[in-house]
């Protein structure tokens, strides 16, 4: 027997297709989602985070249909995030068989759905996205509608709220790593980590597994999420939906 901290790919969709980004802009078409979902099963992940990078942005709801058929591919838990602001759209995502929904601008806007969906659904199924961007005096700000509104938050503040409105995980995503595969923030990974009790999840910025180790053991995370070490191969970047295998994790000190 091992510990096994959860090593979470996380896919980006934008109009039905799979996307990557850098820093949150210039996505990048990859492919059809369900096809990495398929991939993904077959090396046995953990769990799955499926984003829609544009629903909010858009004013729209999440696109059911899409979700009910990536729901209908995939053998591990999974969660879902964009557009969600309703208690119906959390119950019928649920219903469709993904474990947790993940909700970024209505935690702002109507914090009180954190409080209502906990209360329906139970903590276990309410992740808290916050996006995390350094302003212009080099402090965290946490972004709202897709990165593109700041908040007067501090995420360490804004994840203590929303831990006590009754989320349970926290998605902690850096705007300046993302899709940089520089490594992760371990500065802010630390910092909200060591602010709540609840999970946290780290995101931006993995390029390898000794990247994920790092968030885990420097940055204090609970899980670690990652786009671009999924789907990327080699300095050319070629498209290649990969997953490391257990000796690799427990090598690199994931897995212990």
């Amino acid at each position: 027997m091992y510990l096994r901290p959860r090593v979470i790919p996380c896919l980006l969709l934008k109009n039905n297709g799979l996307v990557k980004t850098v820093k949150f802009k210039d996505p990048r078409y990859l492919g059809d989602p369900i096809n990495a979902v398929r991939i993904f099963n077959e090396k046995y992940v953990d769990e799955l985070a499926i984003l829609d990078i544009v629903a909010t942005k858009e004013k729209r709801s999440p696109n059911l249909e899409l979700l009910s058929r990536i729901a209908a591919e995939a053998f591990m838990p999974m969660c879902y995030g964009g557009g969600i602001s309703t208690l119906d759209e959390v119950k019928i995502i649920l219903g469709m068989g993904f474990e947790k929904v993940v909700i970024n601008t209505s935690a702002v806007k109507n914090p009180m759905l954190i409080q209502e969906a906990s209360g329906h659904f139970g903590s276990q199924s309410i992740v808290v996205s916050i996006d995390v961007k350094k302003n212009f005096f080099g402090k965290y700000r946490a972004y709202i509608n897709c990165g593109e509104v700041a908040t007067d938050y501090d995420p360490a503040e804004l994840a203590r709220k929303v831990e006590q409105l009754g989320a349970g995980e926290i998605f902690l995503n850096s705007i300046d790593k993302d899709g940089t595969m520089s490594g992760y923030d371990l500065g802010l990974i630390k910092k909200v980590s060591e602010s709540v009790g609840i999970p946290v999840i780290a995101c931006g910025g993995a390029r390898n597994v000794d990247d994920l180790s790092m968030a885990l053991h420097n940055g204090k995370a609970d899980a670690m999420a990652a786009g671009s070490m999924f789907v990327y191969y080699g300095k050319h970047k070629a498209v290649l939906i990969t997953f490391p295998n257990e000796e690799e994790l427990i090598k690199a000190g994931v897995f212990t």
